[in-house]
């Protein structure tokens, strides 16, 4: 199937729902969902089940996917989707040749520290731990993902990328402890507990 012109306006989101398929199995939107809570959220995308599957259609339409309908363990009917020849070579084109947007860093707790002025040392800093707190919980389930992904055939990519997550996380658990050491620091400060003492002039005695 030839490329259409509305595949080179696929937003990432279609790409990245592609991108679950293209790892070789038929899966139900559920089953994607799983999968990007698994992987895909630690780097990228949490998406709703409305969004995944208005995806799905999408990618339906250009031919990059196809679905059937399948009959579930426990008797009900279920649709499974499964990538095309032509919906790989598009998504590999575009994993290669598509511009590489930088990340865009959306971070609530630091425009919390920056309107500092109007909050109390107290709120900013509960504020910052339950920020350390989240970090370190999500840091836990990066590297459980890790290690779950090099247990899986033809998962070295997602194993890499996991584990990249496991040390952001550490990093954003680690900076949140030195933003609060901080915030003690500041606190010394305009106690007036952090000046340094003056300068001693000898008398010449």
């Amino acid at each position: 199937m030839a490329r259409t012109a509305d595949s080179g306006k696929l937003p990432a989101t279609a790409w990245a729902v592609l991108g679950i398929l293209s790892f070789g199995e038929e899966m139900t939107g559920y089953a994607i969902r799983q999968w990007a809570d698994h992987v895909l959220r630690f780097f990228y995308w949490s998406p709703a089940m409305s969004q995944i599957y208005s995806e799905l259609k999408r990618l339906e339409r250009l031919g990059y996917a196809v679905s059937r309908a399948a009959v579930a363990d426990d008797g009900r009917g279920k649709q499974v989707y499964t990538i095309t020849e032509p919906g790989r070579a598009a998504l590999a084109e575009w994993a290669a040749h598509a511009p590489v947007e930088p990340p865009v860093l959306k971070h609530g707790p630091m425009l919390r520290a920056w309107l500092g002025h109007l909050s109390s040392p107290e709120l900013l800093r509960e504020q910052l731990e339950e920020h350390r707190s989240d970090a370190e919980r999500t840091r836990a389930e990066a590297e459980y993902s890790q290690s779950v992904s090099a247990q899986v055939p033809g998962w070295a990519y997602p194993e890499l990328v996991t584990r990249w997550a496991t040390r952001y996380y550490t990093a954003q658990r680690d900076l949140a402890d030195r933003m609060l050491a901080d915030l003690d620091d500041l606190a010394r400060r305009e106690d007036g507990q952090g000046e340094p003492e003056p300068e001693r002039i000898p008398n010449g005695s």
